[in-house]
C-alpha cells in the first residue's frame, strides 16, 4: 500500500475525524443531512486497513444499494492508493446470499439455489393457494406476498409467529399457506428476497458453529443507513457484533421515512441499550445548506420526541445567513401550480439551472397539475423515481375504460380492459373474439357482444364478457344524464377495478387509488369526455425533449439523498401533508415519520426553499377549504417569510407575493356550484371536551385547541383537524 497518509485525516472537520479514529467498539454516528457521512464511513474503512487493524476480508460493510457499495469500494480505494480486494461489501441482500450459498444445507437447500423474481414468487404463491382451495380474486397471491414479507422483514419463519403475530387474511389460513410456500421454494432448490436474510439469520440462530466462524472472521463492522434497518436487518447485525463488538453504524434518525417498507427507526433509537459503553458522535456541520434554511429544518424537526438530537449548522462560511424559507398562500391548487411554473421561469430567465431545480410532492399523484402547468409553458421536466402521471399502469388502465366506452371501434383499449380486473377471460377467449372480428370486419368489443348473442362464449366467461358490455352500454346512456365526471367516477367502481386495488395490500395499491382519485378530479377541467381523452393525447404525445437540463419532479421519499439549489414544497395542507392516512395507521408515530419527511424534504434545499399551501383543493368535482399544515407553525417565524397572509381572497394573495413570484393581477372570480367560499371567524370559543358536528365528519367530542384549530374525535370519521368555524355546537 502506498497512501497518501498525510492528508486523509486532516481533510475531515473535527467531528468527522472523531467518527473515523473512534475505532475499537461499539459507535454511533449520528450523521445530520448534508454532513458527509459518506467521507466519514469510506476514510474510517480506509483508516481501519492503513492502522493494520484488519485485513481487508476481516472488516464487514454494509449499504443499501449496489450503487453505495461502488461508492464505497472506489472511494476505499483512492484512499488506499490501490484497488481493494477481498472485501465483504455489499447490500444486506448480497451479503446474506454469499453466506446462505457457504451454508445452505442448513435450511435444506444446495448451493446452487435460484433465487426467484417477483413474477416467479407471485405465480408459486397462487399455486400454493390453489392447491388450498383459497379463492385468488378474493385473496390475491399480491396481498399474500405483502403478509409473507412483513414476517420475514421481522425475522419470523413460520414457526416463530405468536398468535399475536398472525393475520386474518384469507379467513386465518395465513400461516399454513406461508409453511407450504416455503416447503415448495425448498423443493425447487429456490429462495426469494426476504429468505436471504430470513434463512441466515435463522442459521446464525441455531449453528453456534457457523456464528463463531464469522466471529472470528469479522473484526469490524461498518452499517450505512442504519436508520432504515428493519427487524431482521437488526437481528442479523446483532448476531454478527456479538463477537468483536466493533460495530460503528451512521445514520440519521431524523431521516427515518420507511416505515412503509419495515424500516424500524427504534433500531437506531436504542443503540446505546443494545450496545453497552457505546460513543456516539454527532456530525452537524452541513456542507449543502444555507443558516435559514438549516434553522428552519431543526426547529421544525425539534417538535419530535422520538430522536436522540442534534442541531445542524452551515459547515462553509458562505453559507452564514441566505434567504429565509418563503411560506406562501394560494388561493387554490391550480394557482399553485401556475405559481410554481412561473418562479420556474423567472429563475430560468435569471440564468438558473433547470437541473438544480425540484418539485417534491408527498403522494404521486400531486405530480400531474405541475406536469401539465410545465407542459402548458413549455418547462422541460422529468419524473424522478417513477412514470409520468399519464403513463402509470393505473391511469392508462382508467383511460383505456373510457375510449372502450365511448369508441366501441377501439379494439387496443377494450382488449386491455376486458380482462382487468381479472374475469376470467384467458388466451383461448381472447384469440375467439379476435377471430371473430377479423372474419366478419367489425370492432373486437361488438364481435364479443355477438359472440355473447350467439353462443360463441360459453360458461363463465360469457356472463363476465356480457357484464362488462351490459355496463358499459350503462356507462354511455350515463354520458349523457350525468356528466363524464360521475360517469367515470362510478365507471372505475361497478368494473370493479377500484376495488382491485382496494383489495391489494402491497405498499403501492394507496397511492394507485389516490392517483385514480386525482385522475377524476382532472376530469372536471373539461367540458366532456372526449375533451379530456383528445388532451391526454397531445400530453402523451409530446416528445422527450434532449433537454439534460430538466426540472426534477418526484415524491419527497424518492428525494432522500439528492440536494438541489431551489426546492419547491407544495400541498402542505392538513391531510396532505401530513398525509391523514399515515396518522389514521400509526397515529403520533406516523406524524413523527412525516415530520421528518418534511425535514427531509427541507434540506435537499441548498439556497432557496419554497413551502405553498392553498385555501382550497378540489375533490372530484367538489371545492374544499383546506387547513395549512401544522408542520408551517412549527417552523421557527424568525426563519420564515410569509408571502400571501392569511386572507382567503384571491386579490390579496395574488397581490401580496406578486413582488416576489410575478402574476397577472385577477379580479376575483366568481364563486360557482361548486366552490366553497372562505368562512368568518368564530365569535365563540369552542373549549376541550365539547361535543360538535360537522357536516363531512358527523359527530365528534372535541380532543384538543390549538387556536382556531379543532383536533376531533369523530364517531364515524375517527380523529381529523377542523378549523373550529367549520362546525356547530351539538
Amino acid at each position: 500500500m502506498t497512501p497518501d497518509s498525510r492528508d486523509y485525516l486532516t481533510r475531515l472537520n473535527p467531528e468527522q475525524r472523531a467518527a473515523v479514529e473512534t475505532v475499537d467498539g461499539p459507535l454511533l454516528v449520528l450523521a445530520g443531512a448534508g454532513t458527509g457521512k459518506t467521507r466519514v464511513l469510506t476514510t474510517r474503512f480506509a483508516h481501519i486497513l492503513l492502522t493494520r487493524r484488519a485485513f481487508p476480508n476481516q472488516v464487514l460493510a454494509v449499504t443499501f444499494t449496489n450503487k453505495a457499495a461502488r461508492e464505497m469500494r472506489e472511494r476505499v480505494s483512492a484512499i488506499l492508493g490501490e484497488p481493494a480486494e477481498g472485501l465483504w461489501l455489499g447490500t444486506f441482500h448480497a451479503l446474506c446470499a454469499r453466506m446462505l450459498r457457504r451454508h445452505c444445507e442448513h435450511v435444506g437447500l444446495a448451493s446452487n439455489f435460484t433465487i426467484l423474481d417477483t413474477d416467479d414468487q407471485l405465480r408459486l404463491l397462487k399455486q400454493v393457494m390453489e392447491a388450498e382451495r383459497i379463492d385468488t380474486k378474493r385473496w390475491t397471491p399480491a396481498s399474500l406476498m405483502a403478509v409473507i414479507q412483513r414476517w420475514k422483514d421481522r425475522g419470523l419463519t413460520p414457526a416463530r409467529i405468536t398468535p399475536n403475530e398472525d393475520s386474518d387474511f384469507a379467513n386465518g389460513h395465513a400461516i399454513p399457506l406461508y409453511t407450504a410456500y416455503q416447503a415448495r421454494l425448498r423443493t425447487l432448490n429456490a429462495a426469494d428476497f426476504g429468505d436471504l436474510l430470513l434463512h441466515v439469520v435463522e442459521i446464525l440462530r441455531t449453528q453456534p458453529e457457523v456464528l463463531a466462524d464469522y466471529h472470528r472472521r469479522f473484526r469490524y463492522i461498518l452499517v450505512d443507513e442504519y436508520q432504515d434497518t428493519n427487524l431482521v436487518q437488526y437481528m442479523w447485525l446483532r448476531l454478527l457484533a456479538q463477537g468483536h463488538r466493533n460495530i460503528c453504524c451512521v445514520g440519521d434518525d431524523d431521516q427515518s421515512i420507511y416505515s412503509w417498507r419495515g424500516a424500524e427507526v427504534e433500531n437506531i433509537l436504542r443503540f446505546e441499550k443494545d450496545f453497552e459503553g457505546a460513543h456516539i458522535v454527532r456530525l452537524e456541520s452541513n456542507y449543502r445548506s444555507t443558516a435559514s434554511i438549516l434553522a428552519a429544518a431543526s426547529g421544525l424537526i425539534a417538535h419530535n420526541e422520538g430522536r436522540l438530537g442534534k442541531t445542524l449548522r452551515p459547515g462553509r462560511a458562505d453559507a452564514q445567513g441566505g434567504e429565509k424559507v418563503s411560506i406562501v398562500e394560494l388561493w387554490d391548487s391550480d394557482e399553485e401550480a401556475r405559481m410554481v411554473a412561473k418562479k420556474i421561469e423567472e429563475l430560468r430567465r435569471n440564468g438558473h439551472k433547470l437541473a438544480e431545480i425540484a418539485v417534491l410532492v408527498r403522494a404521486g399523484f400531486q405530480t400531474r397539475a405541475f406536469e401539465e402547468r410545465l407542459i402548458t409553458v413549455g418547462v422541460p421536466y422529468r419524473v424522478v423515481g417513477g412514470l409520468r402521471f399519464y403513463e402509470r399502469a393505473e391511469i392508462r388502465d382508467a383511460i383505456a375504460y373510457m375510449r372502450a366506452t365511448v369508441q366501441p371501434a377501439d379494439d387496443l383499449a377494450f382488449e386491455r380492459i376486458v380482462n382487468v380486473p381479472r374475469r376470467g377471460v384467458g388466451e383461448s377467449a381472447l384469440r375467439t373474439m379476435h377471430e371473430a372480428s377479423r372474419a366478419w370486419d367489425i370492432p373486437l368489443s361488438v364481435a364479443a357482444t355477438r359472440l355473447v348473442e350467439q353462443g360463441g362464449l360459453k360458461g363463465k366467461v360469457k356472463e363476465a364478457i356480457g357484464t362488462l358490455l351490459r355496463n358499459m352500454g350503462h356507462w354511455r346512456d350515463m354520458l349523457e344524464i350525468d356528466g363524464h365526471v360521475v360517469t367515470v367516477a362510478t365507471m372505475l367502481d361497478e368494473s370493479g377495478y377500484t376495488e382491485m386495488w382496494k383489495q391489494d395490500k402491497s405498499a403501492e395499491a394507496p397511492g394507485r387509488l389516490e392517483n385514480l382519485k386525482e385522475l377524476v378530479r382532472a376530469l372536471a377541467d373539461f367540458e366532456t369526455l372526449g375533451g379530456f381523452l383528445e388532451h391526454v393525447a397531445l400530453v402523451m404525445e409530446n416528445e422527450e425533449r434532449s433537454d439534460t437540463d430538466k426540472v426534477s419532479l418526484m415524491t419527497l421519499h424518492g428525494a432522500k439523498g439528492l440536494e438541489f439549489d431551489t426546492v419547491f414544497l407544495p400541498g402542505w395542507e392538513e391531510g396532505v401533508f401530513p398525509n391523514q392516512r399515515s396518522m389514521d395507521e400509526s397515529g403520533n408515530k406516523g406524524l413523527e415519520e412525516e415530520r421528518r419527511l418534511a425535514y427531509v424534504g427541507l434540506t435537499r434545499a441548498r439556497k432557496l426553499a419554497i413551502v405553498s399551501h392553498a385555501a382550497n383543493r378540489r375533490i372530484y368535482a367538489n371545492w374544499q377549504v383546506s387547513i395549512p399544515s401544522r408542520f408551517l407553525e412549527e417552523i421557527p417565524t424568525q426563519h420564515v417569510e410569509t408571502i400571501g397572509g392569511t386572507s382567503r381572497s384571491r386579490v390579496a394573495a395574488s397581490t401580496a407575493f406578486s413582488g416576489q413570484f410575478p402574476v397577472v393581477a385577477r379580479a376575483p372570480r366568481v364563486i360557482d356550484a361548486w366552490e366553497q367560499p372562505g368562512r368568518p371567524a368564530r365569535p365563540d370559543k369552542i373549549p376541550v371536551g365539547a361535543r360538535v358536528f360537522h357536516q363531512k365528519f358527523g359527530y365528534g367530542t372535541v380532543r384538543s385547541v390549538d387556536d382556531d384549530k379543532l383536533d376531533v374525535q369523530f364517531e364515524t370519521s375517527g380523529d381529523k383537524r377542523v378549523l373550529d368555524r367549520f362546525v356547530e355546537r351539538a
